[in-house]
């Protein structure tokens, strides 16, 4: 098997070292004879691995007894609905910060079940940006406020995260624990496990476990927070091998040296890669510099034709992934938390080549 660089946007890389693991213990989980995603989830077994997956996320993101750590399905996108359906009450304005094609999936959804107000929206800008805190025009009294912290698409992340009166629910599917959070200025987070915490297939929620109980009593139990909440993420059968693999992820992270450590090395890879594409007029970053994601570099070539050209070589040449999301085109390099700085080496070389060819 030839060995190739991973930049897929999601499902993303996975430290080697958990496959490994994961690969290891597949047919024999610590000498039980079966592999955990045969065994029951009430099994002593997967249950250390259930506690043991929410006790490394919250000592990675020091997370106080106030909150709840949940593992839900349906990615963020069930997200965009569950959170207004809990929160936000008749008669009550939510806020929302249009920042990209992920946010506004949000409000759309949320727009389905109550009034939202749109705080800021540059969603269409270009070059991508997310709102400067002070373009953020919030309702007094508020139910939330909603922002995605890290637009995939674009490439474009809060690098100032913002504040508010209200409690702050943000979807962090793309950037969770790729750098330092304070936890406690938000009432939930939200993050598909599959760009930094694991496969898909699971969906960490950190809920402030006051804000759980707002859900209205006509709401299905299986859609409140509440549930999961009283029931520790086993109302229903959970995804399993998911959080498995989410522990040995969490179990890398901490071995790394923590969420700290993970940013000085993800800093790094980003500054290589930007480096790199502004040295450069053949090259153009898609994102305004203040704005420049550390998880999705986006950037462009003189026409599309060498774009497509650009795509098909590299992943001849063992970069995969670096195709742009269909409906913005270009290019995309993804380097999460589990992508070696090595990559992004390979990729600036190639770079470099592919522009003397063709420049």
């Amino acid at each position: 098997m030839n060995a190739v660089y991973n930049f897929t946007a999601g499902p993303a890389i996975l430290p080697k070292d958990v496959l490994i693991q994961a690969q290891a213990e597949l047919l024999d989980y610590k000498g039980t004879g079966m592999s955990i995603m045969e065994q029951s989830h009430r099994d002593k077994e997967y249950e250390a691995l259930h506690h043991e997956a929410a006790a490394n996320i919250r000592k990675l993101l020091s997370i106080s007894d106030d909150y709840a750590v949940l593992f839900l399905q349906g990615g963020a996108s069930h997200q965009f609905a569950m959170v207004p359906m809990n929160l936000l009450a008749p008669g009550q304005t939510a806020d929302y910060a249009a920042s990209g094609a992920w946010a506004s999936k949000a409000i759309s959804e949320a727009k389905t079940i109550g009034k939202v107000n749109v705080a800021a929206d540059c969603g269409k800008d270009r070059p991508t940006r997310v709102p400067a805190v002070n373009e953020l025009k919030l309702t007094p009294g508020a139910a939330y406020f909603h922002f995605t912290s890290n637009e995939t698409i674009s490439g474009a992340q809060w690098k100032v995260l913002p504040t508010s009166e209200a409690p702050m629910i943000a979807d962090m599917s793309s950037d969770i624990l790729s750098r330092p959070l304070n936890v406690s200025d938000f009432g939930l987070i939200y993050a598909g496990a599959q760009k930094n915490l694991g496969p898909s297939g699971v969906t960490i929620v950190i809920i402030r476990k006051d804000l759980a109980a707002r859900a209205p009593e006509n709401l299905p139990s299986i859609l409140k927070y509440a549930t999961h909440l009283e029931n520790d993420s086993l109302y229903n059968t959970p995804p399993c091998f998911s959080i498995y693999l989410v522990a040995l992820v969490t179990r890398w992270v901490m071995a790394k040296g923590g969420v700290a450590a993970i940013e000085t090395i993800n800093e790094e890879k980003a500054s290589r890669l930007y480096k790199a594409i502004d040295a450069t007029e053949f090259y153009r970053g898609a994102a305004a510099k203040e704005y420049r994601s550390s998880m999705n570099v986006t950037f462009n070539l003189p026409s599309e034709e060498l774009e497509s050209k650009f795509a098909k070589e590299a992943t001849a040449a063992g970069l995969k992934g670096l195709k742009g999301h269909r409906s913005v085109g270009g290019i995309r390099a993804s380097i999460y938390n589990a992508f070696p700085i090595e990559g992004v080496d390979a990729l600036v070389a190639f770079m470099k080549d592919f522009e003397k060819k063709n420049g």
